[in-house]
């Protein structure tokens, strides 16, 4: 499976904010949309950077409530990793587990096709191991 098949039942939405949108701004998006992470674009939408919730906790463990005044721009990872669409599930969450991030935008021709997290990964692993013990125990079911 690929990064492609999790975005044809994912979509292909996006969060995304401006590099002065405040962090304050950033934690009412990812409350509002129930996510963990939102890319920071200029208003071409090219992607400038990413900004996660563990970004923000780091940030508060520093600054205090001052990180709230903050913006994306100077909060976020800059250049994120991505991916193209046509790699696996498995080189994916190898890519996301030997980087220590949890959500890799996907890119296609230089232009932003979607995003997938770590959930959505091992839930496709998950559900690909499951059709594979099923085609196992059919298998030898017919076999008998």
């Amino acid at each position: 499976m690929t990064l492609a098949a999790i975005l044809k039942t994912k979509g292909h939405d996006v969060a995304s904010m401006r590099p002065t949108s405040t962090i304050a701004e950033v934690v009412a998006k990812l409350a509002e949309r129930g996510i963990g992470a939102v890319l920071v674009e200029d208003t071409l939408g090219q992607i400038l950077g990413i900004v996660s919730e563990r970004d923000i906790v780091r940030a508060l463990a520093v600054h205090g409530a001052a990180t709230l005044t903050m913006t994306a721009g100077q909060l976020m990872t800059a250049r994120p990793v991505t991916a193209a669409p046509g790699i696996s599930v498995a080189t994916a969450m190898q890519i996301m587990t030997d980087g220590r991030f949890r959500h890799l935008p996907v890119m296609e021709n230089g232009k932003l096709i979607g995003i997938v997290s770590i959930g959505d990964v091992v839930k496709s692993l998950l559900a690909q191991q499951a059709q594979e013990v099923d085609s196992l125990k059919a298998y030898v079911v017919g076999a008998m």
